[in-house]
C-alpha cells in the first residue's frame, strides 16, 4: 500500500425521524473536521421522517454552506438512503454515520489518518458497545454467522462508522440491506480494508428503528444473496 494524502470528504447520514439529534450532530461533525485541512461537506438524506427531521435538516442548510440534502417522498430504507448518498457525495471519500449520535464524529480524524496509509475502506469496531444486552447478543450472532457464509473477519460489520473511497462506493451493488455488507461488497472490487476501535455511545433521544431479533430474516434472505454474489461477481477495469 502507498500513504496518500486526501484532499476533501463527503459525511453522509442516512436520516429517519431524528429531529432532536440533528443540530448536536452537525456541530460535532464541524468541530471535529473543519480544522483538519480537507474541503469537507454533510450531506443529510432525509428517509421519509416523519418528525420534524426534514424542517432541522433545512435550517441547517440555510446556515451552513457545508449542508447539502437530499429528501425520499417515502421511506425507502437505510441501504436507498445510503445509496442515494453515495452517488450525490462531491468529494473523493466518503463517511458513513447515523443519524442518532451513537457514532462519535470525533473518531472521523482518526480513521482518515488510517485511510491515508493507502486502504480503500476503514470501518469501525465498536469494542464497548452501548446497546441492550439483547441487541448486542443479536448482533454478535448475526456478525458471526455473516462472517462465517461470507468468508470474512470483520469484527463489527454493523457499524455505521465508515470511511469509503467514493469511486468504489458507487459500483457497489444496490439491494435492500445492501449497508450490513459494505465490507464483503468493496472487497469484491478488489478493496482493501481496514478495522479500528471507536467509540460508542447510548441513544440520548429518538428511538432506535430495530428490533433485536426483527430483522433476522430479512438479513437471512440479504446474506445468502451476498454469499451468491460474491462467487459470481464480475470485476473488471478499462485500460
Amino acid at each position: 500500500m502507498q500513504n496518500k494524502n486526501i484532499t476533501s470528504l463527503s459525511v453522509v447520514l442516512p436520516v429517519y425521524n431524528e429531529q432532536d439529534n440533528l443540530p448536536a450532530l452537525f456541530e460535532e461533525i464541524r468541530r471535529s473536521i473543519a480544522n483538519i485541512g480537507k474541503e469537507w461537506e454533510v450531506l443529510f438524506v432525509d428517509d421519509g421522517s416523519k418528525d420534524r427531521s426534514l424542517e432541522v435538516i433545512r435550517a441547517l442548510a440555510a446556515e451552513h454552506p457545508q449542508v447539502r440534502y437530499l429528501s425520499f417522498r417515502k421511506n425507502c430504507g437505510q441501504s436507498a438512503a445510503f445509496a442515494a448518498g453515495f452517488q450525490a457525495a462531491r468529494h473523493e471519500v466518503i463517511v458513513t454515520m447515523d443519524a442518532d449520535l451513537q457514532n462519535d464524529p470525533s473518531d472521523i480524524p482518526a480513521m482518515l489518518i488510517e485511510f491515508e496509509r493507502g486502504y480503500d475502506m476503514v470501518i469501525g469496531w465498536r469494542a464497548k458497545r452501548k446497546d441492550t444486552f439483547a441487541k448486542r447478543i443479536a448482533s454478535r450472532w448475526a456478525n458471526a454467522i455473516r462472517n462465517r457464509l461470507t468468508g470474512e473477519t470483520v469484527r463489527d460489520t454493523g457499524c455505521s462508522l465508515k470511511v469509503l473511497r467514493t469511486t468504489m462506493a458507487r459500483r457497489i451493488p444496490m439491494f435492500t440491506g445492501m449497508h450490513r455488507f459494505l465490507p464483503t461488497l468493496m472487497k469484491m472490487q478488489g478493496a482493501t480494508v481496514a478495522e479500528l476501535k471507536v467509540n460508542h455511545r447510548p441513544r440520548l433521544h429518538g428511538v432506535s428503528k430495530y428490533g433485536a431479533f426483527s430483522r433476522a430474516k430479512t438479513a437471512a434472505f440479504d446474506l445468502l444473496a451476498v454469499a451468491w454474489m460474491k462467487r459470481r461477481y464480475i470485476n473488471y477495469d478499462i485500460a
